[in-house]
């Protein structure tokens, strides 16, 4: 089985990585490309995979075709490759608002299509990945890009009609929670603590709440109200937070993702 990455930016090169750290697929199998040749190199020199010169050769190996590149190319690519493309080849798109019928139509039509929305965690192999598929794509195909897509973190199958909020929920939802984190250090900077280990301090935060969350599986508020002492400190922060409209502003913030992810 040959794996083609047609774009080898933070996202492509995370996936790729990862791949390749789950040790399935050996490099061998692996052929790339991407616009900047710099990226090509680096992933030829430290990732052991094969580059190809142009996006036509890559969609004529590969069994499993990733397009990891931005959304407003889709389609300039897309028309360069369908005819190169194989006939069994399945097909993964990683761009927000591009529906499995959209790009099945630019391919002609008939193709294998599995459209997935992962997140930049999947840098350090936490990523979350939403995942949907039109029905030409078998079952044993479907298990094998859930292995792929699980190697960076893990994947979940969605019905078509959520990918938009998984963009917003997951796949942009990691630089809300770096602003939270930066906003939490720079207070923290205003009452004296140095910046790196305040930056320590908050990410260390984040991380273990999301931790406690996924774990434990209980209700976020039962265990907010478990940090909330009665007349405590916490509870006067969250007071703060509820008067400042925290909980709306990130509900809205997330809602105005979601509609222009609808829109690409």
């Amino acid at each position: 089985m040959k794996i083609g990455f047609i774009g080898l930016g933070n996202m492509g090169s995370a996936i790729l990585g990862g791949i390749l750290k789950q040790g399935n697929v050996k490099p061998d199998d692996i052929i790339v490309t991407d616009k900047a040749q710099m990226a090509v190199q680096k992933a030829v020199e430290m990732m052991k995979v094969k580059a190809a010169p142009n996006n036509m050769l890559v969609a004529e190996q590969a069994d499993i075709l990733f397009l990891a590149i931005k959304p407003q190319i889709y389609e300039p690519v897309i028309k360069e490759i369908a005819s190169c493309v194989k006939k069994d080849a399945v097909i993964i798109s990683i761009a927000p608002g591009k529906t499995i019928a959209w790009l099945d139509g630019l391919f002609g039509g008939g193709k294998k299509v599995v459209r997935c929305m992962p997140n930049t965690p999947a840098l350090v192999g936490a990523g979350c990945t939403g995942v949907c598929a039109n029905n030409l794509v078998s079952e044993q195909e479907m298990m094998q890009v859930m292995a792929l897509l699980n190697s960076f973190g893990k994947a979940h199958m969605v019905p078509e009609n959520l990918m938009d909020t998984v963009v917003g929920v997951s796949g942009s939802s990691p630089a809300y929670v770096f602003m939270m984190i930066e906003a939490m250090a720079d207070a923290a900077v205003a009452d004296g603590m140095p910046r790196p280990q305040a930056y320590e301090f908050a990410a260390q935060a984040v991380y273990g709440s999301a931790k406690m969350v996924l774990d434990s599986k209980m209700h976020p508020g039962a265990l907010k109200d478990m940090v909330c002492s009665p007349g405590g400190t916490t509870i006067e922060a969250v007071r703060v937070l509820e008067e400042k409209g925290f909980r709306s502003a990130v509900i809205e913030a997330q809602k105005a993702c979601v509609e222009k992810s609808k829109n690409m």
